[in-house]
């Protein structure tokens, strides 16, 4: 299986440590991210990773060369010429992924200890194009799942705005834990092009589609503000 590692963004709330760096070689313990994140999915057998680049990407593939790529297999999306997100550096890099076998996608500031073996013989089971990992923790942003753990929804806590699938009957609101698993159908799927959210689409694609949602209580740190990489280095050695 291939991993997707999101990791072109511009970590504006880690300044100022991303004035001058890409946020995916921020370290906790002394240890970059992007390291800790190649061998948390290396501990699942995954050795073949994309992973896309555009703020200081450069110092990423620098950083790779000089680890000899973890002795894995790594191809770089370089997004040098406009930064896409989440959803159009997914289609991006289509070439490396669109070839008939699931595949991880997750963020490069996303710490976690999540068994991914469960995960994804989870979305294997469902058989559906595209699995998310999800828990109930505190966030300014839920999705909203049906007792069938099917996406229906989109809420945001501060202001009360939604958006719905269907009318809301006690539909469960959970946290998106940066980590999916996905199937290559979803590039069939996918209207958006250029520079967009891959959540846009999912919220988009859940009024017909089937998006489930995988609940875990697994740890899991966004180390994307100065603060969280305190909490990170307190949890993850």
């Amino acid at each position: 299986m291939k991993a997707l590692i999101f990791a072109a963004g511009k970590g504006t709330r880690l300044k100022p440590f991303t004035d001058h760096h890409p946020k995916a070689l921020a370290v906790v313990n002394e240890v970059p991210l992007l390291e800790r994140n190649i061998k948390y999915l290396q501990s699942f057998g995954i050795n073949d990773f994309v992973i896309n680049i555009h703020h200081f990407g450069e110092q990423i593939v620098e950083f790779l060369k000089k680890n000899d790529n973890f002795n894995s297999n790594i191809e770089i999306s370089d997004e040098k010429n406009q930064l896409l997100e989440t959803g159009g550096g997914l289609v991006f890099a289509r070439k490396f992924l669109d070839h008939g076998e699931d595949f991880l996608i997750m963020n490069a500031d996303i710490l976690t200890d999540l068994d991914l073996n469960y995960f994804v013989e989870y979305h294997r089971e469902k058989k559906d194009f595209a699995t998310l990992a999800v828990s109930d923790r505190k966030s300014s942003r839920k999705l909203l799942f049906n007792p069938e753990m099917i996406l229906k929804g989109w809420l945001n806590v501060e202001s009360g705005e939604q958006r719905l699938a269907e009318f809301n009957k006690g539909f469960k609101p959970l946290a998106f834990s940066g980590i999916h698993c996905i199937n290559p159908e979803i590039f069939r799927k996918i209207k958006r092009s250029g520079k967009f959210s891959i959540m846009e689409e999912y919220l988009d694609l859940m009024s017909y589609e089937s998006i489930r949602g995988y609940e875990h209580s697994a740890t899991i740190v966004d180390v994307g503000r100065p603060e969280s990489i305190l909490e990170a280095e307190k949890i993850f050695k």
